[in-house]
């Protein structure tokens, strides 16, 4: 029979009592530090955390829940796909709620289907989550779910019935007018667009963006092309500008459609940027390195996470109070080399956009 020499060097799991011990402080105020509740000086709580860092110590989020009555989960709703932004999104919000001390529940859905969306929130809320974020770019008519919980909309507005409802938009409008803007800083007359399917909430907004600028500095405003996000798509659609010998400018709603679009004016014999400026979105950095390198506006996922995350989780722990200010998503140009000044003002000095 074997014999166990020697005992175990394990060392015990760190109790709140512990930091609290080499802090100096009570245990309450450890868990106020720990909860980041107010009224806690900025050199106890330096303390307490680098007391729980030397210990090892880890919030017990069961007791937690436990003693709040919360399950400390956030679900999210999210469009089954794999495209860059979708995905992009979603890894920002789980980053966001992680960091916020929530576990993190998705179900995916299918393409703009509102039942499905109205049966994924209602299997999260059978879960016990203490809030939803509905990441979903395509909703058809109205969703109608009883939620006892705040619901956080990521991108698109609120077709929604029942609890309370948060917005945290991406931005997108600022970001297509921001690429039109640069096209026609470049010198360009006007801006040729390729939209997304007319269905999603990004695509609408996009278009409105790349309006709003044309209106703005007079340009006129040429029919629009649309796609469904494939470079396929705007290959097709490059195809058809590529025969319009007055077109010197396109912005896609998406890279992989811009990238798609490049190749079919290449193709066709039009240079890109010699003859033709070619502006994506979404700010895919593989674009970076395909010739020439797509200039694109950079969605700033993280950041509208972040946002929404943060007013979701105001709005679960503290209900019935007004949300904090909710901050404007950033806007980045991302200038390659898919754009240059038309070809009669080749030779020119005009500003770029950095």
């Amino acid at each position: 029979m074997a014999r166990v020499v020697g005992r175990s060097t394990a060392s015990p799991v760190p109790r709140s009592a512990d930091v609290a011990r080499v802090a100096g402080v009570s245990r309450k105020t450890v868990s106020r530090v720990l909860n980041d509740e107010p009224y806690v000086s900025d050199e106890v709580r330096r303390r307490v955390l680098e007391a729980a860092g030397q210990l090892g110590y880890r919030l017990n989020h069961a007791a937690r829940a436990l003693a709040s009555g919360r399950n400390r989960s956030v679900g999210v709703v999210a469009l089954g796909t794999a495209g860059y932004g979708t995905a992009s999104l979603l890894v920002g919000i789980e980053k966001a709620v992680r960091d916020a001390g929530y576990a993190l529940r998705v179900i995916n859905t299918v393409d703009g289907d509102p039942k499905g969306i109205a049966g994924a929130v209602t299997s999260l809320l059978e879960q016990g989550v203490d809030g939803v974020v509905i990441s979903e770019p395509v909703v058809e008519g109205e969703v109608s779910v009883r939620a006892d919980v705040p619901v956080l909309f990521l991108g698109a507005p609120p077709a929604f019935t029942g609890g309370r409802t948060l917005t945290v938009g991406v931005g997108a409008h600022a970001l297509a007018r921001a690429a039109t803007e640069h096209l026609l800083d470049l010198g360009h007359t006007t801006v040729h667009h390729l939209a997304g399917p007319g269905r999603w909430y990004a695509s609408k907004d996009r278009v409105e963006g790349w309006r709003a600028a044309l209106a703005a500095r007079g340009a006129h405003e040429p029919p629009v092309l649309e796609g469904d996000w494939s470079p396929a798509s705007g290959y097709a659609a490059g195809r058809e500008l590529a025969a319009d010998s007055s077109v010197t400018a396109v912005f896609a709603a998406g890279d992989e459609m811009a990238i798609g679009v490049i190749h079919a004016l290449r193709e066709a014999g039009r240079r890109v940027p010699e003859d033709i400026s070619v502006v994506g979105f979404d700010g895919n950095p593989v674009f970076a390195y395909v010739t020439p390198p797509l200039t694109t506006v950079r969605q700033p996922f993280d950041a509208a996470a972040r946002e929404g995350i943060r007013l979701l989780v105001h709005a679960i722990e503290e209900p019935g109070t007004d949300l904090p200010p909710a901050g404007e998503p950033p806007v980045e140009l991302v200038v390659r080399g898919s754009t240059a000044p038309p070809p009669s003002q080749v030779g020119q000095t005009v500003p770029r956009t950095t």
